[in-house]
């Protein structure tokens, strides 16, 4: 069984991963944290709670409300992709269960140590909780079980500029904070959603047929998000960078292939502030730089073996079995 703490800006897909995680019988989500995001925050944290409603969850699994803003730049939210509610307009009326006090930073710090070794982390959201918890208390990085974090690419194309995913562009310093601190971490980038995790008219038209509250609520938070990749992003259907990540935790062997490397977030550059660099051919250096730079005029190729690459930091998805996916998001949508 795995424990879960999901850390979300809950719209759209984000709730689609939420009900992929409450709804499979191999995981237990003990907390909701919210943090900054997709749309307006207190518009976040009810979607959460309406999420747990429709799912069977409702007065269950404890939300909390956390960062309502980046560590350091102002924020900008993206109705015109999730509706202006964050759930494709629907405006859905409060839910039953009311959010909890306590600051969703004090709680990850809370419920990690009360269980060390037990909990694993899917951060689904800009990290700048998670960069606030680790930065109060370090020691919480080796009380993790695993952190799977939905954000950045694998030096591929951004979904907000040209080299940037949302997440990590909503808070680049707080992503920075996160990678570097030693987790047992890793990273799915919005490469694999674009590749694995877009469902198209066919698969739109299964959940139609199936007509349960899921499948229905599935169809109605998705259908401006359907718009906008269509129209803006020339894609085939909805996007579910977060849902395929969930599904990845609840069946490990949806992603097919990774690997180990060093990845680090560019927080300085005019048009790639908030870039996930992965350094793929492990040309840096663990004293900053890049071990070609470290090489006199007289070096020769060879040289380069005696000067140490970064140690890697994150396990980074490269592959994932679309088919898979599909097949469990649909045995969720249909229960």
């Amino acid at each position: 069984m795995e424990r879960l703490i999901i850390d979300t800006d809950t719209a759209g897909d984000d709730c689609v991963s939420l009900l992929i995680a409450l709804r499979s019988p191999n995981i237990k989500v003990e907390a909701i944290t919210i943090n900054c995001g997709n749309v307006r925050f207190g518009q976040q944290v009810e979607n959460a709670l309406y999420t747990l409603e429709v799912a069977g969850f409702g007065g269950q699994i404890p939300v909390y409300p956390g960062a309502e803003w980046p560590l350091l730049q102002r924020h900008k939210t993206i109705e015109y992709i999730h509706g202006r509610d964050g759930m494709g307009d629907s405006f859905f009326s409060k839910a039953v269960q009311r959010p909890e006090s306590e600051h969703a930073v004090d709680a990850i710090i809370r419920l990690i140590n009360a269980n060390p070794g037990e909990l694993t982390i899917l951060a689904q959201a800009p990290l700048t909780n998670l960069a606030l918890a680790v930065s109060r208390d370090p020691s919480i990085v080796t009380k993790v079980k695993h952190l799977w974090v939905m954000g950045g690419t694998n030096n591929a194309l951004g979904n907000v500029t040209p080299a940037v995913e949302f997440n990590v562009w909503v808070d680049p310093e707080a992503a920075k904070i996160v990678f570097q601190a030693g987790f047992p971490l890793t990273m799915v980038g919005w490469e694999i959603c674009t590749r694995h995790a877009v469902l198209d008219a066919e698969t739109t038209a299964v959940i139609e047929q199936m007509d349960t509250p899921l499948s229905r609520f599935f169809l109605q938070i998705n259908r401006t998000v359907r718009r906008f990749t269509t129209i803006e992003q020339g894609l085939a259907g909805t996007t579910h960078p977060d849902a395929i990540v969930s599904a990845m935790i609840v069946d490990p062997e949806i992603m097919t292939k990774s690997a180990e490397y060093f990845v680090d977030v560019e927080t300085q550059g005019t048009m790639t502030r908030g870039a996930t660099v992965v350094d793929v051919l492990g040309v840096l250096t663990e004293g900053g730089g890049t071990r070609g730079e470290a090489l006199g005029p007289d070096a020769l190729p060879e040289d380069l073996l005696a000067i140490p690459k970064r140690r890697p930091n994150a396990r980074v998805c490269l592959e994932a079995d679309a088919a898979r996916f599909r097949a469990l998001l649909l045995t969720v949508l249909s229960s």
